[in-house]
């Protein structure tokens, strides 16, 4: 199966929690308990920082009087992330490996870092082979919403930003992909499909591409 906006491109560049994998709930308990010790029980703040990285959420939220809890909150991070799951966002494995057959490349574009990536490469030994390129926070200067991101992975990619889609959930991914000037698949794994529509050109549920 097929969405006609997948018609004629060249790239597919693809968000990785909540759009590779299905790791929103388990990134969503974290982040709410850590703000219900840190900051007086505010875990409604765990839905604003979705799709920053831990550097904008460190700025934000634990800076100042609360910078001495960034090594603390870092290894608990860490330690989650290698004890996680990582389960592929149904239909994910065919639509990449259909995506490839026909020629499109493909990248990661991730405010995740490299450790977090390594926990991921343990877990699922054939991820990297889905992809020709993997950028992480480390590969640029600014996050999400900021379109750097997905403007680099089109140069590294070789690709002109016409031919790319960006495939988001996070309303930041999303406006990230839409300042690159791309098309945008949004994906209602995160955040409900009316929310993220005015944002995406197409909006999709899973990859079994049962649209709404």
């Amino acid at each position: 199966m097929s969405l006609e906006i997948l018609n004629n491109i060249r790239a597919a560049l693809f968000d990785l929690d909540g759009v590779v994998f299905d790791t929103e709930p388990q990134y969503s308990k974290f982040w709410e308990q850590q703000f219900i010790d840190y900051y007086d029980g505010q875990k409604e703040l765990a839905h604003k920082i979705k799709g920053q990285t831990l550097v904008q959420i460190y700025d934000q939220y634990f800076s100042g009087d609360k910078a001495y809890l960034q090594p603390i909150i870092t290894k608990g991070l860490d330690d989650y992330e290698r004890q996680m799951t990582y389960d592929y966002v149904p239909g994910f494995l065919d639509f990449i490996r259909d995506l490839r057959s026909r020629g499109v490349k493909t990248a990661v574009v991730t405010s995740s870092n490299v450790p977090k990536m390594l926990s991921v490469y343990k877990k699922r030994p054939e991820f990297q082979s889905l992809f020709d390129a993997i950028l992480t926070s480390e590969d640029f200067e600014r996050s999400k919403p900021d379109p750097d991101c997905y403007l680099k992975a089109a140069a590294r990619l070789n690709c002109a930003i016409a031919d790319c889609i960006v495939l988001e959930d996070s309303f930041n991914g999303l406006k990230s992909g839409r300042a690159a000037g791309m098309k945008v698949i949004g994906l209602s794994t995160t955040n409900p499909a009316d929310s993220i529509a005015p944002l995406c050109d197409v909006v999709i549920k899973d990859y079994l591409f049962s649209e709404l």
